[in-house]
C-alpha cells in the first residue's frame, strides 16, 4: 500500500490552518525566540514566494527558491494571517456566508503557498537545515492551527451563519460548506471552555513536537539501519543491475562493498532474490528493528508519549479515545465498525495465509532445508512457488515494465482512454531535484488542465512509501488550478541502465496517479472541499480503483513491452501474470490487517491507560486479534509506522482495506457497463472524481453506484471466496 502526506487528504480549512497563523502567532514566535532560536531573515520582495509565481499554472520557481527563503516566508505568513484573521474575527457587519466563510477561504494564501512546497521539498529532499526549519515551526503551526479553531470570536461567526443557514439559499456546495466547517471548528474544541481549550493547547503543540521527532528519528534510523556488506557473495541471487545499484548506493555513502537501503515497510524486495539465509535474516532484522535499537533514532519512547497525549485530547474533547474523536467525520464514523469490519476478514485472511505457509513450508522440506518458516524466508519461498505454481519468473516479467513506458503508454494511456486527457512533457520548468520530470495535462477539448511532477527514485534523503500531493490546489474561487506530484521509492538503476519495475511497482504508479486524478479533476468552488480534501477513508478509494486499469488487457497490451526490442508480452506470460494475481492474497492482507488493527488499537487506548511499552503492547495487540502470526509480520511495527505517527492516518489506517472494498465494488461495475470506455470514464469524473467533498461521500458514491458498497467483489479480487463464506461490513 502506499502513503499520503497528511495534508493531502485535509480539507483546505486545515491546510490553511495547520500552515498559517492566526492571532497566536507572535506568542508562537516569542516563544520560539525564549527558547534560543535564532531570529530569521527578514522578508523582502526578492523572496520567491513573496509574491504567486509567474510560471504557468503558478508552478513552484525551484530554480530561485533557496532554503534560506522558506522560514522568512512562514514567519510572514503567519504576520499575514494573523491580520486576515483578526478582520474576520472583528468584523463590526453582521455575519454573513460571504464576509465569514468566503473570506476565510480566501485567508492564508502566502503560507498555503510557501507551505505546499515547503513540505513537498521536506518530504522528498530534504537536508539538515530544512529539518532544522521543521523543529523550529512544527509547535508554531500546531499553535496557529489551535487559535484558529479556538478564537471564541471567529466561531461565534461561524455559528450564527450555521444557525441561519436554512434561510440563507444557499446552493448545495455553499451549505455544505458551511456545515463542515461548523462541526469541523467544533471538532476541533471550539466549545470548550477557555481553560480546556488552553490544555488542548499544550497537548497539541507537544503533540506536533513529537511527530516531528518520530519523523526526523526515522529518517535516520532508516539510512543508519540499511544493510551493507563487503562479500559479494553475501548478495548472492541478486542480478547484476541490483548489484550495481547496491554498490552505487554504497559509492554515495562513501562506503566500500553494497548497500541495501531499506524500503519503508517490514518485508524488503531484495529478500526474493537473496539465497543466502543468513544475509536474508540480516536484512529483515535490520528493517525490523530499524527504529529499536535503544539509540538517539530509537522511536519508542516519542511514539508511546504520543499515544498517551492523543488519549488525553479525546477525553479533553469528549470522547472515549481517540479513534472515536478521529472517525466522527469519516465514512466509518466509530471505531467499531471499523474493528467490525477489519474483525470480519481476519478469519479467510489468515486461513488463506495459513495454506500459502504450508505450500511454502512443503517446499522447503523438499530441498531438506531442515528449519520452520521465517519471515526472512516467505517471500524467497513464495517466489519459488508461484513460479512452481504459475510458472513466472520475475526476470522474464521484468524486462517488459521499462518506468518510463509504464508511465506514458500505461498510466497516462488509460487515463486518455477513460477520460480523454493528454500529456505533453515539459523541460523548461524548473523542479526540486534532477529526478523530477514535469507534464503540461490537456482536457478533452485541448484545453490546459493541470500539472504533472513525478519523482520516482529513491534516495536516502527521502520519506519511505509513496504518495501524492499538490503544489497548488484547484478552485474557483481562487481562480488556481491543480499542479500536483507523485513520488515513490524506486530503486534507481545504475548509469545507463534502464529502469526495470516489479508488477507491484506498476502498481504503485497506478494508485499514486489515482490519487493525482482525483486532484486533477477537483471541480468546485471552495478550495476547502475541492479534489483529495475528503476522509481517508474514501480518499484511497479513487487511487486504488485505478490500480485495476494495470492489468487491463487493452492497457497492459499497449505499455507492456520488452525495453530491448519493443515487442508486446507474449499473451501466455500476460495470462499467468493475471492468473497469479490472487497468489500470497492471504498473506498481503494479514499483514495489512495486522497493520491497521495495531493502528485502531493504539488509538482505542483510554485517557487513563498508562504509558505503554511498545513491544509488549505490540504482541498483545496482535494476539488479542489472532494476528500473531510467526511468519506473517505485520506490513509496519508500530516503531516505524510512518503513517499513524507522522503521515496523519492516526486511528484510519483501516482505511485502505475500507476503500479496497469501495474501489472492487466500483471495478466490477465498470466491467458489467463495457469497462474502459470515455462514457464511464465521463461519469466516474463528473459523479466522484470531480465532487471533492461537496456532498456526503457515502452519497456521492452509493448514487454513482446505484447501490451500497459490497465486500463481496473484494474476496473476489483477493482470491479469498474459497475459504470464506462470508465477511459482512
Amino acid at each position: 500500500m502506499t502513503s499520503l502526506p497528511p495534508l493531502t487528504s485535509l480539507t483546505k480549512a486545515k491546510r490553511l490552518l495547520q500552515k498559517s497563523a492566526t492571532l497566536a502567532a507572535a506568542a508562537a514566535i516569542a516563544v520560539g525566540s525564549a527558547n534560543g532560536q535564532t531570529t530569521t531573515p527578514s522578508f523582502s520582495p526578492d523572496n520567491p514566494f513573496y509574491a504567486p509565481s509567474t510560471l504557468p499554472f503558478h508552478a513552484p520557481p525551484f530554480d530561485k527558491i533557496k532554503d534560506s527563503d522558506y522560514q522568512p516566508a512562514i514567519e510572514a505568513g503567519m504576520a499575514q494571517q494573523v491580520k486576515e484573521a483578526e478582520a474576520i474575527a472583528d468584523n463590526p457587519a453582521a455575519p454573513t456566508f460571504e464576509n465569514t466563510l468566503i473570506a476565510l477561504e480566501k485567508s492564508g494564501q502566502l503560507l498555503d503557498r510557501v507551505m505546499s512546497v515547503f513540505e513537498g521539498v521536506t518530504g522528498a529532499n530534504t537536508n539538515p537545515e530544512l529539518q532544522k526549519i521543521q523543529t523550529i515551526e512544527a509547535p508554531k503551526l500546531s499553535a496557529t492551527q489551535d487559535a484558529i479553531y479556538l478564537n471564541s470570536g471567529l466561531f461565534a461567526r461561524i455559528k450564527a451563519v450555521y444557525d441561519q443557514r436554512a434561510t440563507l439559499h444557499l446552493d448545495s456546495e455553499s451549505l455544505r460548506l458551511v456545515e463542515w466547517q461548523y462541526n469541523e471548528f467544533v471538532h476541533n474544541g471550539a466549545a470548550l471552555s477557555d481553560s480546556d481549550k488552553a490544555k488542548l493547547k499544550k497537548l497539541n503543540e507537544e503533540a506536533s513536537t513529537l511527530s516531528n521527532d518520530f519523523i526526523v528519528k526515522l529518517l535516520a534510523a532508516t539510512k543508519a539501519a540499511a544493510y551493507s556488506t563487503t562479500d559479494k557473495a553475501a548478495l548472492a541471487g541478486l542480478n547484476p543491475a541490483k548489484l550495481a545499484a547496491a554498490a552505487q548506493s554504497a559509492d554515495q555513502r562513501k562506503q566500500q562493498g553494497y548497500v541495501l537501503p531499506l524500503q519503508n515497510t517490514t518485508q524488503q524486495p531484495d529478500l526474493t532474490y537473496l539465497q543466502n539465509r543468513a544475509t536474508r535474516k540480516a536484512l529483515f532484522e535490520d528493517s525490523w528493528n530499524r527504529a529499536e535499537r535503544n539509540d538517539a533514532n530509537d522511536t519508542r519512547s516519542t511514539i508511546a508519549r504520543l499515544a498517551q497525549i492523543r488519549a488525553e485530547k479525546a477525553k479533553l474533547l469528549g470522547f472515549p479515545n481517540y479513534a472515536a474523536w478521529r472517525l466522527t467525520n469519516q465514512m466509518a464514523k466509530t471505531p467499531q465498525a471499523a474493528f467490525k469490519f477489519m474483525d470480519a476478514l481476519v478469519p479467510a485472511s489468515t486461513a488463506k495465509a495459513a495454506s500459502e505457509a504450508k505450500d511454502i513450508q512443503a517446499l522447503i522440506d523438499s530441498q531438506h532445508g531442515g528449519f520452520k518458516l521465517q519471515p526472512w524466508d516467505w517471500e524467497f519461498y513464495a517466489e519459488q512457488v508461484r513460479k512452481a505454481k504459475y510458472d513466472i519468473d520475475e526476470s522474464e516479467v521484468k524486462p517488459y515494465f521499462e518506468l518510463n513506458n509504464v508511465l506514458e503508454n500505461g498510466v497516462f494511456y488509460a487515463a486518455t482512454k477513460l477520460y480523454g486527457i493528454t500529456f505533453k512533457e515539459r523541460h523548461d520548468l524548473p523542479v526540486y531535484n534532477p529526478d523530477v520530470r514535469v507534464f503540461e495535462v490537456f482536457d478533452a477539448n485541448n484545453k490546459p488542465m493541470a500539472l504533472f511532477y513525478c519523482d520516482y527514485f529513491k534516495r536516502d534523503n527521502k520519506n519511505g512509501g509513496a504518495w501524492m500531493s499538490s503544489f497548488v490546489h484547484p478552485s474557483k474561487l481562487m481562480g488556481t488550478l491543480p499542479v500536483v506530484y507523485n513520488v515513490a521509492n524506486f530503486t534507481k538503476p545504475a548509469p545507463g541502465e534502464p529502469a526495470l519495475l516489479s508488477f507491484d511497482d506498476v502498481t504503485t504508479m497506478f494508485h499514486e496517479f489515482g490519487h493525482a486524478l482525483h486532484g486533477m479533476f477537483g471541480d468546485t468552488e471552495y478550495p476547502s472541499l475541492s479534489g483529495t480534501s475528503v476522509p481517508h477513508d474514501f480518499v484511497e478509494f479513487p487511487s486504488q480503483f485505478n490500480e485495476h486499469w494495470a492489468l487491463y488487457p487493452e492497457v497492459f497490451q499497449h505499455y507492456a513491452k520488452n525495453y530491448k526490442t519493443g515487442a508486446p508480452m507474449p499473451a501466455a506470460l500476460f495470462a499467468k501474470i493475471k492468473n497469479a494475481r490472487t497468489f500470497n492474497q492471504g498473506y498481503k492482507l494479514t499483514e495489512l490487517l495486522a497493520a491497521a488493527e495495531l493502528d485502531m488499537q493504539w488509538h482505542t487506548l483510554p485517557a487513563s491507560a498508562p504509558i505503554q511499552k511498545p513491544d509488549v503492547f505490540e504482541k498483545e495487540a496482535l494476539q488479542k486479534k489472532h494476528l500473531l502470526i510467526s511468519y506473517v509480520p505485520p506490513r509496519y511495527r508500530s516503531s516505524y509506522f510512518m503513517h499513524i505517527w507522522g503521515n496523519g492516518y492516526q486511528a484510519g489506517y483501516y482505511a485502505y482495506l475500507w476503500t479496497e472494498m469501495l474501489d472492487d465494488d466500483a471495478f466490477q461495475w465498470f466491467e458489467h457497463h463495457g469497462g474502459l470506455t470515455r462514457a464511464n470514464g465521463d461519469r466516474f469524473r463528473k459523479m466522484v472524481l470531480s465532487r471533492g467533498n461537496t456532498e456526503d461521500l457515502e452519497k456521492i458514491y452509493e448514487s454513482w453506484l446505484g447501490a451500497k458498497p459490497s465486500v463481496e467483489p473484494m474476496l473476489k479480487y483477493r482470491g479469498l471466496v474459497d475459504v470464506s463464506t462470508s465477511a459482512k461490513k
